[in-house]
């Protein structure tokens, strides 16, 4: 698919991608779900290749968006309700968004929620370094073991695995114990303060 597949999607519309998008995938939409996964003769594991561009989800105020991949820069910029997963992405993720939720099954470029004012990110942190990436100004990092983050978090993995058959997804969900001590829980300062 070219720039914007599934831009100002709308509500009761279900788009499927076998394949791989250009930038701007899910652009203003307010409704409905998108679901990308790669070809089956794609060589590699899918949380390692690029399946969407950048600036994705940009301006979301609704709907889902589900990838079965990476997708480049500026992922989730200025969501404003969008709910997404995505299995890795590039620099500048979550920039600006105000609401919304986010679920990265893999690796994260730099300056990660700068300018973020609401909504939740959860981030798996395999290697250990996510911490580095986030620009804290105005958000704060907590692991993820209040009770109804927990269930949120494997409920949009599960979703996940089930629209677009990740691999990726039914590995973590198969060794759950394993992989949740190993995600982040990223929001607003004042959010991570009241909770805690």
């Amino acid at each position: 698919a070219g720039q914007s597949f599934g831009a100002f999607l709308t509500r009761g519309v279900r788009m499927h991608l076998v394949g791989d998008a250009n930038d701007y995938v899910a652009k203003g939409m307010n409704g409905g779900a998108i679901m990308i996964r790669p070809h089956p003769s794609q060589p590699t594991s899918s949380h390692e290749t690029v399946l969407v561009g950048n600036t994705v989800l940009y301006g979301a105020t609704g709907g889902s968006l589900f990838v079965a991949g990476r997708a480049g820069e500026r992922f989730g910029v200025r969501n404003s309700g969008g709910l997404a997963v995505v299995e890795g992405i590039g620099d500048h993720g979550c920039e600006y968004m105000t609401d919304g939720v986010v679920v990265i099954l893999g690796e994260t470029g730099r300056n990660f929620g700068a300018g973020m004012s609401n909504g939740v990110a959860f981030v798996l942190d395999e290697r250990g370094d996510f911490r580095s990436r986030v620009n804290q100004e105005l958000v704060g990092l907590e692991q993820v073991t209040g009770p109804e983050d927990i269930e949120l978090l494997e409920a949009l993995v599960r979703r996940h695995q089930e629209e677009t058959g990740s691999k990726r997804a039914s590995e973590i969900l198969a060794d759950w114990r394993h992989y949740l001590p190993q995600f982040w829980k990223v929001a607003p300062k004042f959010a991570v303060t009241e909770e805690g």
